[in-house]
């Protein structure tokens, strides 16, 4: 969300500002996003999460039930921060920390339930209605999924409400399905689900933070699978890709790091039984490890490589050639794609961020045609 979009959420969370207001200054700047995106030749638009201030809002935004503040409460300064740097004049890799339990929005913060979750707002749909018609171009919508909304559900202190993380996650996912079902209805064909928690499996600290709550790590990892194919189940004749996100900025001049660990040790598991048609996934640093687990990628399923960053400078055409023979090393050009790694940070200079989906589109015609 741009500074001054975010100024004016604030004003009309005071009362400052009309919901006609802010809706019009929702539908300028996704216009312009839009616009800059056909400009330089992206086949499948974004609005770019504009009216979202984390994009985990997409379903705690959704909902009720959640014993939670609203997701513009509490200020910055409440969350946890890194820490210290390690060397004087070097930034620290440090973990960058977030859904530790501290009263805050829903999914942002590992947060408990007070009643049964119900469908308030369907906030992708408002999303897809907003872009599309703004535009004739293929629009997409993203999502976080069922994964990443079950690791941030405080369930030992909503005792009560649901029979166990089986029956939460078993209505997320029926929720979820009725909000997807609203936006292929309205003439959408391409859904992102965001799970970033995945890497979660391969770090060791999450894992075990699991077990001191009495939770099952691969039990939960194989629920999550099931859970996100039971999305994708319904909407056969729908592209679906899921980003599988490493998170935080290490690499590349990041500021620190979300998750350890690469991978490789939950590949074969993730790729070949996530019914997903496309995989997005996180490889602009050194720190996401190699290419080799792209051998496990079904025949039938495309890794999207995530190797411009999304911060820092535009990458040189030859960094991003070298590091593409790389992968295809392990999988047929057919079988790969480009992306940005995830979304872009507020910091990152405009005239960045264009340039280096600019250099995206140049190299995929380049190499694709």
């Amino acid at each position: 969300m741009p500074p001054w979009l975010r100024e004016h959420h604030t004003a009309y969370e005071l009362g400052l500002l009309e919901a006609a207001e802010l809706e019009a200054d929702h539908r300028a700047a996704v216009a312009s996003v839009l616009a800059n995106q056909q400009a330089i030749g992206l086949p499948i638009l974004t609005d770019g999460e504009l009216s979202r201030r984390n994009f985990q809002e997409s379903f705690g935004s959704a909902v009720s039930g959640y014993d939670a503040l609203p997701q513009h409460y509490p200020p910055p300064a409440a969350y946890p921060t890194p820490g210290p740097a390690a060397a004087a004049g070097r930034p620290a890799a440090n973990r960058i920390e977030s859904g530790g339990g501290v009263n805050g929005p829903p999914i942002e913060q590992r947060r408990p339930v007070i009643a049964r979750l119900q469908l308030v707002r369907n906030v992708i749909l408002e999303e897809y209605l907003r872009s599309s018609s703004l535009t004739d171009a293929p629009v997409k919508v993203t999502l976080v999924g069922p994964d990443r909304i079950a690791q941030r559900f405080a369930h030992e202190d909503s005792t009560g409400i649901y029979d166990g993380l089986d029956d939460f996650v078993d209505h997320v996912v029926a929720i979820e399905q009725e909000m997807i079902a609203a936006v292929v209805a309205a003439g959408c064909r391409y859904v992102q689900i965001d799970e970033p928690g995945y890497t979660a499996y391969v770090d060791p600290v999450w894992p075990e933070r699991m077990r001191r709550r009495g939770e099952d790590p691969a039990e939960n990892l194989g629920r999550s699978i099931a859970a996100d194919n039971a999305l994708r189940a319904p909407f056969p004749d729908v592209t679906f890709a899921i980003h599988i996100c490493r998170g935080g900025g290490g690499g590349r001049g990041g500021p620190g790091f979300h998750r350890q660990g690469h991978y490789d040790a939950i590949a074969e598991q993730l790729y070949g039984e996530l019914a997903f048609d496309r995989f997005l996934l996180e490889y602009d640093s050194e720190e996401a490890g190699g290419f080799e687990s792209l051998r496990y990628l079904p025949k039938n399923k495309i890794s999207v490589l995530g190797l411009v960053s999304n911060h820092g400078e535009v990458e040189p055409p030859d960094y991003l050639r070298r590091r593409l023979d790389e992968a295809t090393a392990h999988l047929p050009i057919e079988q790969v794609a480009l992306c940005p790694r995830c979304g872009f940070h507020n910091e990152t200079a405009e005239s960045k961020v264009w340039g280096k989906l600019a250099r995206l589109v140049e190299l995929s015609t380049e190499v694709w045609g």
